[in-house]
């Protein structure tokens, strides 16, 4: 990493440039009541080129938030409802024939579009699943003897129920590591929930206009690629990515017995990646260890395997994100 970066002026691209983030909340905030985390998370992974996985009860906005986010960028929107019968073909699009051409045509499946909403990722059986990930990791579907290009910006925001398990097709570690995030929602708080309840009692409108173009986030991801990340940084993100696999380097030899395997090289990136675009959100040219601090548990929760032992005593990934967090320390 190069250490003559003119921070100050970085700064200042940096916040000049972020504005468009401010532009984002603001109409998002007029839809979307509380959710923050959840909002945050979406503009991160926009701007790091990545998907998120999402782990919520039923009702908690996931839908309307990637919807209202759709329309702000003046993007395009489409939602696959995963089930047992649902096909591969139903996803990336097939050949169909023509009577009128006498010819075979391709038509595109939901997947070509800018934001794509996986509800309930894990009632679809495995190839199922494959097809998506295939089209998330390569941006890219192969129909006939046809390659066509996913739009940019792409977006997948799949999602999970951790409550009701039954006929449900869990998502392969393989797979799992494909997402730059998980993140886990909860319940609006009293005020919040109000709020919500006075908005439809009100028939306040959940129509959004554009406020931005694709082409500003395709510009803004370049932006956020100039964001400093200095040596120690670097460093901090690998020590705790290294604490997952071997624990006892850090004086954290007890945790041992809890973890399976540890988080996987793409996890160093992806945190990266996204401590980079937190501090974006902050309109920061440089990333500081608070950026990472904030990114740790939602890129390493769904990539760490816990050991039986630790699923009896009630032990969370999140529980050992938090105590690699207290005991490695940036030098």
């Amino acid at each position: 990493m190069e250490q003559n970066v003119d921070i100050r002026a970085l700064n200042e691209l940096i916040e000049s440039r972020s504005a468009i983030v401010t532009n984002i909340k603001i109409g998002m905030g007029q839809v979307i009541v509380g959710q923050t985390h959840l909002v945050d998370s979406l503009l991160v992974c926009l701007l790091s080129n990545g998907h998120v996985l999402l782990e919520g009860v039923p009702g908690l906005a996931k839908t309307l938030a990637i919807k209202t986010l759709a329309g702000i960028v003046d993007g395009s929107f489409k939602r696959i409802q995963f089930t047992p019968d649902l096909l591969p073909a139903d996803v990336v699009g097939t050949m169909v024939y023509s009577q009128k051409t006498e010819e075979f045509m391709v038509k595109k499946g939901p997947v070509f579009a800018n934001f794509v909403l996986a509800d309930e990722i894990n009632r679809a059986p495995a190839k199922v699943q494959s097809a998506l990930l295939e089209a998330m990791q390569e941006r890219q579907v192969t129909i006939g003897n046809d390659t066509f290009r996913l739009p940019e910006p792409f977006l997948v925001l799949a999602t999970q129920n951790p409550i009701e398990q039954e006929g449900t097709y869990q998502l392969p570690e393989a797979q799992v590591d494909r997402f730059m995030l998980k993140v886990v929602i909860d319940y609006p708080t009293i005020s919040e929930e109000r709020q919500v309840v006075d908005n439809h009692i009100k028939g306040k409108s959940q129509e959004v206009k554009a406020m931005i173009g694709l082409n500003d986030i395709v510009e803004a991801r370049e932006v956020v690629k100039q964001i400093y990340i200095s040596e120690e940084i670097e460093n901090y993100i690998t020590d705790i990515v290294f604490a997952t696999r071997y624990p006892e380097r850090y004086n954290l030899g007890d945790m041992k017995q809890n973890i399976s395997f540890g988080v996987s090289p793409r996890a160093s990136i992806n945190l990266a990646l996204a401590a980079r675009a937190y501090a974006f959100l902050k309109h920061r040219g440089y990333v500081i260890p608070d950026d990472v601090r904030a990114m740790a548990h939602d890129v390493l929760r769904h990539r760490l395997g816990l050991t039986y032992e630790a699923e009896a005593n009630a032990i969370t990934a999140d529980d050992i994100v938090t105590r690699i967090l207290e005991n490695v320390k940036i030098s």
